[in-house]
């Protein structure tokens, strides 16, 4: 393969230190490498001719010159280093991204500072990172962009590479938009451009997703199908890929020598007390100190524990220069201390506290020599963590406690799970776990590790790849659908070779724009002119098939030598004849029911209205607030669903507008009456919203028919067209096109 990989995250996945012998450089060994090297050694195997690397290197020019000059770091990346100067990436790093974003995106609001200065530095760093890179790009490569430091980066890199292959993943939490919508609007929308230039938008949870997709429709007034969205003319996927780890490196860890003479030190030290273990980087999502105020509860509310338990707690350094980890830290300490002070003796302390690094052979122990593993984050977008300790219990025996509120619970339910707020909750968890018999343990954590394995780092990075291919392809089918000048040309030549012409034209969203008052949608003089023009030339039968009353229809366009179908073909108008009706009965028996249900929800939806038609009745919704219309719809829809259950009704959700017609009565039905009396050599159909799928499906396969949906959605239609306007010019081209010879 001719194609690049570039993996874009904050820092390169190198650590770089500086002594008096020189500088040492070498790999780091964290999830995000692992899973991305295992998917290349795997499933990604021979797809890439090069693997690059980019990012920030932790250290300045000339230090990295000297660590690649005196340094030999075996691996199947290239390294790309941004360099950033000191000032712009304190601004970038701990401003924006991680006293506005982290906070605010884990839910810890008061926490966010506001700085405009480094909002800007974050775009200028985000911008640093397109220059470094963009000149290495070519034709087929992929890029995948990693986590909140880099929310902007695919919409700079999409203006520069408009065709580039981008997946983008966020390792945090997103949070919903009762959240997002304190950031100032400026810079909601430039966080969501960015992100949305993407093809593939992962995060670890569908509530991750779901809170995106919703913020993208409240802010940027863009609506989802499911999972898709449509972004500057591209379909484009928000999906849950829950990361994983490499399940046999932990597995198998457990039993090597190394681990066996750490895990010795741990039991002598434990003996026959029980050993809970937790593990955390400093920061105030983790939950340390609700942690220790369940533990603390815990040997208060259960004495006769005292002196029998022990608490390892490992803290691992973390941007201890910003103030409120530096404040996070003291409150540890003091807490630690004075419950030390206060419950342990001279032979025993509740807590035996590390403030440092652990080795990767001191970690398994500590998970394997525990009786239990304590995990309870405030908020947490996965919490490798708790796979990790689950993944390393060769004997298939351990408890885990998890907190609710990190992704991971939503994949380990066999955890004892619990909110990390309740206090009371944890330390009953911890009096249940200690007492959990062994039987129990092996259910539980065999139920989590077939989880754990199943899904591991591979396989999230073989989906995420494998999705985010599924989505330019079917980028790549949207776009065929087009009306291209190839087919166009084609059509107008089959228009006029053709002897006999159906042509059948929705009217709102088709022929004209959609208008806030429905009354409004008059056709303009060059349209009406248009389609005299058309009805004109006597091979043209022309059907203006429309959702509209019969009265409107009349009055709009009844002067026209064209058949006029009205309220979705309850009634019809044949050209220069007069209005026919369907034979309905019972219609005052469920049109009130109906109008009661759109009356009380018109109550409360400000700017909402009713239709009221002879045969259907619509609830139009486009003048309402985008979410909250949506909201009121879907509540509507599913209370019409309810009531017309026996009724001999259809409920039709449509483009703003939800209208309950007869049984019988639709666009399909129509178009069969009007193949059934004639026959016709070459048929044009164009329509927008989901009342003209049912001609679109009536005319599928029949090969003298040209079937057009308007707007950019999947469609039973062979084509699409952007818009009203385009349609409008489209018809003038046929009437100017020259007759066939």
């Amino acid at each position: 393969m001719n194609k690049k990989l570039f993996i874009i995250s904050n820092r390169l996945p190198l650590s770089i230190e500086q002594s008096e012998e020189g500088v040492t450089m070498r790999p780091s060994s964290g999830g995000l490498v692992s899973a991305i090297g295992a998917y290349l050694a795997n499933s990604g195997k021979g797809a890439f001719r090069e693997k690059i690397w980019a990012g920030f290197p932790d250290c300045d020019e000339d230090t990295w010159q000297h660590a690649i000059a005196s340094n030999e770091v075996n691996t199947e990346f290239n390294y790309l280093p941004v360099f950033v100067e000191e000032e712009l990436y304190k601004k970038y790093y701990n401003g924006f991204s991680n006293s506005l974003l982290w906070p605010l995106f884990h839910y810890f609001p008061s926490f966010a500072e506001y700085h405009d200065d480094e909002y800007r530095a974050y775009l200028e760093v985000n911008q640093l990172f397109v220059d470094k890179i963009g000149g290495r790009i070519s034709k087929g490569d992929v890029v995948w962009i990693h986590d909140y430091h880099l929310l902007p980066l695919a919409g700079l890199l999409r203006k520069r590479h408009p065709w580039l292959c981008i997946g983008f993943f966020l390792h945090i939490p997103f949070p919903s938009y009762e959240l997002f919508r304190v950031i100032p609007k400026e810079w909601q929308r430039e966080l969501l451009k960015g992100m949305a230039a993407a093809d593939l938008i992962g995060f670890h949870t569908v509530d991750y997703a779901a809170h995106f997709l919703s913020c993208l429709e409240s802010v940027m007034k863009i609506e989802h199908d499911g999972q898709f969205f449509l972004f500057e003319d591209r379909v484009v996927k928000a999906d849950a890929f829950p990361i994983g780890i490499d399940f046999d490196k932990f597995h198998q860890a457990a039993g090597s020598a190394e681990v066996a003479d750490k895990r010795q030190e741990y039991l002598n030290l434990k003996d026959q007390k029980k050993l809970i273990f937790s593990v955390d980087r400093l920061d105030y999502t983790k939950g340390v100190q609700n942690r220790l105020n369940g533990y603390h509860k815990f040997l208060t509310d259960n004495p006769e524990y005292i002196g029998k338990v022990i608490f390892v707690l490992v803290v691992v350094p973390s941007r201890d220069e910003i103030d409120k980890y530096a404040e996070r830290k003291r409150m540890i300490d003091e807490y630690i201390g004075n419950m030390n002070s206060s419950l342990g003796d001279i032979g025993w302390q509740p807590v035996l506290y590390h403030y440092n690094h652990l080795s990767f052979h001191e970690l398994i122990a500590l998970y394997t020599a525990c009786d239990l593993a304590l995990i309870t984050p405030l908020r947490d977008g996965m919490n490798l963590v708790a796979k990790e300790y689950v993944a390393s219990q060769s004997e298939g025996t351990g408890v885990l406690i998890l907190s609710e509120m990190a992704g991971a619970a939503r994949e380990l339910t066999d955890a004892l799970l619990i909110n990390p707020n309740d206090t009371k909750e944890i330390a009953e968890a911890i009096k249940i776990g200690i007492e959990m018999s062994e039987i129990e343990q092996r259910i539980r954590m065999k139920a989590m590790q077939k989880i754990v394995r199943k899904y591991n780092v591979n396989a999230w990075a073989n989906d995420f790849f494998t999705t985010l291919h599924e989505v330019r392809q079917q980028q790549g089918n949207l776009e065929i659908k087009f009306l291209d000048s190839f087919s166009k040309v084609r059509l107008l030549d089959e228009y006029a070779r053709a002897g006999t012409r159906l042509i059948l034209l929705d009217y709102d969203g088709t022929l004209v724009p959609f208008s806030k008052k429905p009354s409004h949608a008059v056709p303009d003089s060059t349209l009406i002119q248009t389609l005299k023009d058309l009805s004109s030339d006597s091979r043209n039968d022309i059907h203006i098939i429309s959702g509209r009353d019969s009265e409107t229809l009349e009055k709009w366009l009844g002067d026209l030598s064209v058949g006029l179908i009205a309220e979705h073909g309850a009634k019809t108008k044949l050209r220069d004849g007069d209005w026919q009706s369907q034979t309905l009965q019972h219609q005052e028996d469920w049109m009130a029911k109906v109008r009661a249900l759109m009356q009380l929800q018109s109550d409360k939806c400000a700017k909402s209205f009713i239709e009221q038609k002879e045969f259907s009745l619509a609830w139009h919704y486009r003048n309402v607030e985008l979410v909250h219309g949506s909201l009121m719809a879907k509540e509507l829809y599913d209370r019409l669903i309810s009531v017309t259950t026996h009724l001999p009704v259809n409920v039709l959700f449509g483009n703003k507008v939800i209208e309950v017609r007869p049984n019988g009565i639709d666009k399909g039905s129509a178009v069969q009456k009007l193949l059934t009396d004639t026959a016709y050599d070459f048929i044009l159909c164009i329509g927008d919203d989901k009342t003209d799928e049912d001609m679109f499906k009536r005319l599928a396969g029949t090969a003298f028919a040209y079937t057009i949906k308007v707007g950019r959605e999947a469609s039973f239609a062979k084509y699409n067209m952007q818009s009203p306007h385009v349609v409008q010019t489209f018809l003038q081209t046929m009437v100017d096109y020259p007759e066939h010879t």
